[in-house]
């Protein structure tokens, strides 16, 4: 069956440049983006609970522009000025870069790893004699705990934001020939707006291997993986899809 319309479960990109724009201009496609779920900052109160002093902390972990965000918030309202002082771990360049929303970059030490947190493993073992916070949200990807645990550093999780399933209530009548999923918590989503959901002709393209284990667990058929040695990007799958079986 050839696909004509497309969901994609983020918001949309800022850029009028970005891949999805020109799928959609070479196919002919309609794409629409609406995130399936939304991230909710914790109170003051609700962080004070989990006994952790700012203070203690000379280093921060950023792994997203979520954690960027929601650390500063709370910080802020928690009435703590965050030290000038204060060393920044940044899991990529893209993190690296938004968190100049908040610190003057030349002004502040940030180390920043290419994709990953393993990638700043050298640098960690560097200041192994001190103190590292990471804030996350309730759910976080067990590669990350692992890989501070194996460098045998001294870190803190502060749970500072929660993520939430999206209310999509208004699309229930609404058909698309493929659905676009990025993270287990948007499979989950999908089943809680509509619990009698039925696959039948939807396609269902899943991002990363913790994707199409959720997939796979909701018995979903799962017609297009990302990423692939062949298909690096979604929108390199989803072409690589519609060549082959699309027309």
């Amino acid at each position: 069956m050839k696909v004509k319309t497309i969901l994609i479960s983020q918001p949309e990109p800022a850029s009028e440049k970005s891949p999805y724009s020109r799928l959609k201009e070479k196919h002919k496609l309609k794409i629409d983006f609406r995130p399936f779920i939304h991230v909710e900052g914790l109170s003051a109160k609700e962080v004070r609970l989990q006994k952790i002093n700012f203070s203690d902390f000379d280093n921060v972990i950023l792994t997203s522009r979520n954690a960027v965000d929601h650390f500063f918030r709370i910080t802020q309202e928690m009435r703590y000025k965050v030290p000038d002082s204060t060393k920044y771990f940044c899991q990529s360049e893209a993190v690296a870069y938004y968190l100049q929303k908040y610190v003057i970059y030349r002004k502040r030490k940030i180390y920043v790893g290419e994709k990953s947190i393993d990638d700043l493993g050298d640098v960690f073992k560097k200041f192994g004699d001190e103190k590292f916070l990471l804030p996350s949200s309730d759910v976080l990807k067990p590669s990350i705990p692992d890989c501070l645990n194996n460098l045998n550093i001294d870190w803190t999780r502060a749970q500072l934001y929660k993520t939430m399933v999206s209310d999509l209530s208004d699309l229930r009548d609404v058909y698309y020939d493929v659905l676009v999923f990025f993270s287990p918590s948007g499979i989950e989503s999908l089943f809680k707006n509509f619990p009698d959901f039925e696959q039948n002709n939807t396609r269902i393209a899943a991002y990363g291997n913790a994707t199409v284990l959720a997939a796979d667990k909701a018995k979903l058929r799962i017609d297009i993986k990302a990423p692939t040695p062949d298909t690096p990007s979604m929108t390199m799958a989803i072409e690589k899809y519609i060549s082959k079986n699309g027309k």
